[in-house]
């Protein structure tokens, strides 16, 4: 799953730089692949990051043809998805875009950086990748579909594992670790301080107040320098209760509160056409406060004196964590290297020994998902060279990507024989 977040952001980032690219150039096509076409230009920026990514030289003309059967692979992909019906709704597009967006924040720091470095509000940067999201989407489910119930024998491990036995790598420091994790979210009086100041927005709006102006003075969001502007929108692009609010409005109209995962809207309805919308917001985030973050550590260190005074770390994680991916696991989340630790996990984790229990740690879930954590070190396992015994699991991963990537390569093949393709390099 890390793994595919981190492959929709790259393709996010790609996609969406070369869009403001060939704004500026006339690209000539390079591939022709049912549909869909490859641009020159979109080859160059697909070269040119491949190669900084891997300290590779950019003009080489043979990883240009690669990166090109690369996209062509990519394109036959998306069109074996459409011809085989495969679905993917508008709601999941939106939280896939939702969290590249957040993840995006996230690297850049805040949502102004990304709105300045992109030159549009954030809304607009995902109504222009909208449709290229929803084309990965469909060729990942296709291939999930066609090559996620593949599995290795213990005999094919073994092979792979004979194949690279003399260049086996090296395996950094690892910790077994437990978690029990709430998630930080603002108190009921947190967010009904948002709601009234969102209210007497609203009040002021309904007295004849400029809604632009307001917007620039008082709304959370990136779309506040353009007075809330949102531009136009297709069904779809919203969340669910800001569509249902906006789709009802008459032109020129003002919706009353609207709560989403953001926080209070004030919509404003500019013009409707068919299925479109162009509409203005005001945003009051429901944010946690400091008070709110003090209250869930409590909790959290509540916890950790049970377990002290002898209750199991694993029946308090299952009654009390809210990472579903761990509670039923008693709070197992397995082996982790430690390099792939952040800086502050790994210095609140460092002097624990085999048995111990941190002091509540801020910690990150998902984009959307964060909150506190107290984590029990079960075990601590030395650097080693990688090998069956110790490495079992590890190894299997590789010799199952292995094995995929192989049978990808021949579906590819056989998808060049039904699919109409042209490379034009």
């Amino acid at each position: 799953m890390k793994i595919m977040r981190r492959y929709f952001l790259l393709c996010m980032l790609v996609v969406f730089s070369l869009g403001v690219y060939a704004q500026q150039i006339l690209d000539r096509i390079v591939a022709v692949v049912d549909r869909e076409i490859i641009t020159e230009s979109e080859l160059n920026f697909r070269v040119m990051q491949y190669a900084l990514q891997n300290k590779l030289d950019p003009t080489d003309q043979a990883l240009k043809h690669q990166i090109l059967d690369q996209l062509i692979a990519d394109k036959l992909v998306l069109a074996q998805a459409v011809e085989d019906s495969i679905v993917v709704t508008d709601e999941e597009v939106t939280r896939q875009l939702d969290d590249n967006i957040n993840r995006l924040i996230a690297n850049y720091g805040t949502e102004q950086r990304v709105e300045e470095l992109y030159g549009m509000p954030v809304n607009r940067i995902k109504r222009e990748i909208r449709d290229d999201i929803k084309k990965q989407m469909l060729s990942q489910r296709l291939q999930q579909k066609k090559f996620g119930e593949i599995t290795v024998s213990p005999h094919e491990i073994e092979e792979f594992v004979q194949v690279l036995k003399d260049s086996l790598p090296m395996v950094p420091q690892q910790v077994v670790l437990s978690q029990i994790f709430i998630s930080s979210k603002p108190s009921d009086t947190t967010r009904m301080h948002a709601r009234a100041k969102a209210q007497l927005l609203l009040d002021s709006l309904k007295k004849g107040a400029d809604f632009q102006d307001m917007a620039k003075l008082y709304s959370q969001d990136g779309s506040a320098r353009y007075g809330g502007d949102l531009g136009w929108a297709k069904r779809g692009s919203f969340v669910k209760e800001f569509e249902e609010a906006a789709f009802g409005l008459h032109d020129g109209q003002i919706s009353n509160l609207v709560e989403t995962q953001f926080g209070f809207h004030i919509i404003q309805l500019v013009e409707r056409k068919g299925e479109a919308v162009h509409t203005r917001h005001i945003l009051i985030k429901v944010e946690r406060t400091a008070a709110d973050d003090d209250s869930i550590k409590a909790k959290l260190i509540g916890i950790r004196s049970k377990i002290l005074a002898g209750e199991k770390f694993a029946d308090c994680a299952r009654q009390f964590s809210e990472d579903e991916d761990s509670k039923s696991f008693g709070g197992d989340i397995g082996e982790v290297l430690l390099d792939q630790l952040t800086a502050d996990f790994r210095q609140a984790i460092s002097t624990l020994g085999p048995g111990e229990i941190s002091q509540p740690i801020p910690l990150t879930l998902t984009s959307a998902t964060k909150g506190y954590a107290i984590i029990l070190v079960r075990e601590t396992i030395p650097e080693h060279r990688m090998n069956i015994q110790s490495d079992y699991k590890r190894l299997e991963h590789q010799a199952l990507l292995y094995k995929q990537s192989k049978l990808f390569e021949r579906w590819i093949e056989e998808l060049k024989k039904s699919i109409s393709w042209e490379n034009r390099l």
